[in-house]
């Protein structure tokens, strides 16, 4: 899940234990934020002049039709912090390794939900750890 830091980043998302992650609103984006199931772990992704995944977040309750949405068309996920990553993982060094050439990230990188492989996932936790 993608956020400006200046907007929701994840120091205020650990400030506050948890938020309500709405306001997606491209069709592609609520899908994968609809597929969310309480337990999921999630990348914390900081768009704008950092461009990098920062931590793990982990929702705490499957998704759910948003309750300001009168048409019940829009979902919601409640997130909780999980933990920082030991150091960020750049859009660009995601870019940089082939093996993010099917990732979501690359391809489609204005999406604000997309889902990560086990593969991928693993390759991002390792980047933050070098």
């Amino acid at each position: 899940m993608k956020e400006e830091p200046d907007h929701y980043g994840y120091d205020r998302l650990e400030r506050d234990r948890t938020t309500v992650w709405a306001g997606v609103k491209n069709p592609l984006a609520q899908k994968h934020l609809r597929s969310t199931r309480k337990g999921d772990r999630i990348f914390y992704y900081h768009t704008g002049k950092e461009k990098a995944v920062v931590a793990i977040a982990r929702a705490t309750r499957d998704a759910y039709p948003d309750p300001d949405d009168a048409s019940g068309r829009q979902f919601v996920v409640d997130l909780a912090p999980e933990r920082r990553l030991p150091r960020p993982v750049t859009l660009a060094e995601i870019k940089a390794s082939g093996a993010f050439a099917s990732c979501p990230l690359v391809r489609m990188s204005r999406l604000s939900v997309m889902p990560v492989t086990d593969e991928q996932w693993s390759r991002i936790e390792k980047m933050s750890h070098s």
